[in-house]
């Protein structure tokens, strides 16, 4: 299972694949909520199994240390889909999107859930639109 970071490839293989997109945006050096979503529920096995057979993932970080800092290329599709989707700045803030972008559910800050109840909720969410 692997993150994506450019939208327009992960919003193709959605397509091709027919899977949801699951887009989060987060500061992985200075945001303390961000880095424990990470951790505890992306790391999750529930999570991982759940996400290599039914969603394309896309992390769109915005680490603010200079030993991180992202390429310009990188920097500008990120800003874009902060533009589009996270246009208040939210972190974290995770979108569940269908294979055309369209918002399905959003999550802002750290869920108040066990990695077992957010990928539940995300099945739940999946299995819908089927």
């Amino acid at each position: 299972m692997g993150w994506e970071t450019d939208f327009s490839e992960a919003q193709q293989k959605a397509r091709k694949d027919h899977k949801l997109i699951l887009l989060n945006f987060s500061g992985s050096d200075w945001c303390g909520p961000c880095i424990r979503m990470h951790n505890t529920i992306f790391e999750s096995e529930d999570f991982k199994t759940f996400a290599d057979n039914r969603l394309v993932l896309i992390n769109a970080d915005f680490p603010r240390l200079k030993k991180n800092q992202l390429s310009k290329d990188q920097q500008g599709k990120n800003d874009k889909m902060a533009d589009r989707y996270n246009p208040n700045g939210i972190f974290p803030l995770t979108l569940l999107l269908d294979e055309e972008g369209k918002l399905i559910k959003s999550w802002e800050g750290l869920p108040p859930l066990t990695a077992k109840q957010f990928t539940d909720e995300l099945k739940t969410l999946a299995d819908a639109r089927n």
